[in-house]
C-alpha cells in the first residue's frame, strides 16, 4: 500500500519550500523504503531549490539523511528491514566499464528507484539527487542504503551521505594525501571543513584554511587546521605559498567552485602538486588560464565527485572512525530541526551562520 508523509517540497524556482503530504509507493524489485530519522541541510539542497540543477519542479529536497530501512522489494539481499543506513546518491551497477575495471566510485551507471513519489494529486515529485530525504519516509534503490553500525546517532550518520563524505573524500581519495604533506583547502562550509578534517586524519602536517569568513576560519581552527587564512585582507596564493616555504602547498582542496577561487588553487600548489575541484560550480562559470602554465607547472588537476567515494567501503569505516573518537561528526552539526524549519535553515546557511542544520524526524 501507498504511504501518506509530510515532506518539503520545493514547488517553483525560487519559492519558499513548504512541508505537504506526499505519497509514497511501496517498494517494488531492487527498491528499499526507509523511515528517516534525520538529514542535514545541504546546499545542494538550495541550488534545487533556486533552479540551479535542472527545472523539474516540484522537488522533494534532502538527501544527506540516515534512517531504518522498513521495507525491501523483489529482489534486495544487500538490506533487510530495521537495517540503520545512510543513504547516497551514487548506487553503482557494477557492470559498467568503470565497474568493470574495478574503479566503482567512478560508476558511470548510478541509479536511483523505478517508482515515482508523488503529491496528493499524483503530481510526480523528483527527489533531490535521487533520494528526497526530508520526508517521513522516503523510496530509495537499495543499492542506495549503506548499512552502518546503529551505535552512531543519525544526526551524525547521515552527513556522511553527501558534505562531509565529498569534503573528506576529496582530500583523502582524490587528493591521496599522505604523511608529512601540506594541504590548502580554499572554503570553509561543511564540505572544506571536512577536507580540512580528512587531511588531518591523512597524516598532513600543515592544513591551511582559507575562507573570506573569520567565523569559518575559528572552527576550522577548532577541526584540525594549523595555519588560517582570511582570503578578504590577505593575497591567498602568497600567502599559502609563505607557509610552505615559498614552494606552495602538495595538494589545494578548491571547496568554493568559483573561477577566482579555483586560480588561486591553481597557483598556490607546489610544482607537481594536485588541485582537487569539489566545490560545485554554476553552469555559466569559465575558467581562462594560460595553457603554458597548466603544462610548465606539471601536477594533476582533478575534480572529486562524491569526494570519489565507494560508499560500501567509505561509510562503515568513517562511522568506525567516529565512534573510536577520531572523527568528530558532531562538530558539523550547528543546530537540529523540525521539517518546517528549512526555509529558515537555508537563510542562516545563506549567512554563514551555521555548518549544518539537522532535520530530525
Amino acid at each position: 500500500m501507498a504511504h501518506e508523509v509530510r515532506a518539503v517540497v520545493a514547488r517553483a524556482k525560487g519559492a519558499p519550500v513548504s512541508v505537504e503530504t506526499i505519497v509514497v509507493p511501496d517498494p517494488g524489485p531492487g527498491e528499499a523504503l526507509v523511515k528517516v530519522e534525520a538529514c542535514g541541510v545541504c546546499h545542494t539542497d538550495l541550488h534545487y531549490r533556486e533552479g540551479g540543477i535542472g527545472d523539474d519542479f516540484p522537488f522533494l529536497l534532502g538527501h544527506e539523511a540516515a534512517g531504518r530501512v522498513e521495507a525491501v522489494g523483489e529482489g534486495v539481499t544487500g538490506v533487510v528491514p530495521g537495517d540503520f543506513v545512510i543513504l547516497n546518491w551514487r548506487a553503482v551497477c557494477g557492470t559498467c566499464r568503470a565497474c568493470a575495471k574495478g574503479r566503482p566510485w567512478y560508476c558511470f551507471a548510478t541509479h536511483n528507484a523505478t517508482q515515482r513519489m508523488t503529491l496528493l494529486d499524483g503530481t510526480p515529485l523528483t527527489p533531490a539527487l535521487g533520494i528526497g530525504a526530508f520526508a517521513e519516509k522516503t523510496l530509495v534503490a537499495a543499492g542506495q542504503c549503506t548499512k552502518v553500525d546503529p551505535a552512531a546517532p543519525a544526526t551524525a550518520a547521515g552527513l556522511l551521505g553527501c558534505g562531509v563524505m565529498a569534503g573528506f573524500g576529496a582530500a583523502v581519495n582524490t587528493g591521496a594525501v599522505g604523511r608529512g604533506d601540506s594541504v590548502a583547502v580554499i572554503g570553509c562550509g561543511g564540505v572544506g571543513m571536512a577536507a580540512v578534517v580528512g587531511a588531518r586524519l591523512a597524516g598532513a602536517t600543515k592544513v591551511i584554511a582559507v575562507d573570506v569568513d573569520p567565523r569559518k576560519l575559528e572552527r576550522a581552527a577548532r577541526m584540525g587546521a594549523t595555519h588560517t587564512v582570511d582570503g578578504s585582507t590577505a593575497d591567498v596564493v602568497a600567502a599559502v605559498r609563505e607557509l610552505t616555504g615559498g614552494f606552495g602547498a602538495d595538494v589545494v582542496v578548491e571547496a568554493v567552485g568559483r573561477p577566482e577561487t579555483y586560480e588561486q588553487a591553481f597557483y598556490a600548489r607546489d610544482l607537481a602538486g594536485t588541485v582537487v575541484l569539489v566545490g560545485v560550480p554554476t553552469p555559466e562559470m569559465k575558467l581562462e588560464l594560460p595553457l603554458l602554465d597548466v603544462f610548465g607547472r606539471g601536477g594533476a588537476l582533478k575534480s572529486s565527485w562524491y569526494g570519489d567515494c565507494l560508499p560500501s567501503r567509505d561509510f562503515p569505516a568513517l562511522i568506525d572512525l567516529y565512534l573510536g573518537g577520531r572523527f568528530d561528526l558532531d562538530a558539523f552539526v550547528s543546530e537540529t530541526i523540525d521539517l518546517g524549519d528549512v526555509e529558515k535553515a537555508f537563510e542562516k546557511m545563506h549567512r554563514g551562520e551555521v555548518l549544518r542544520s539537522v532535520v530530525v524526524l
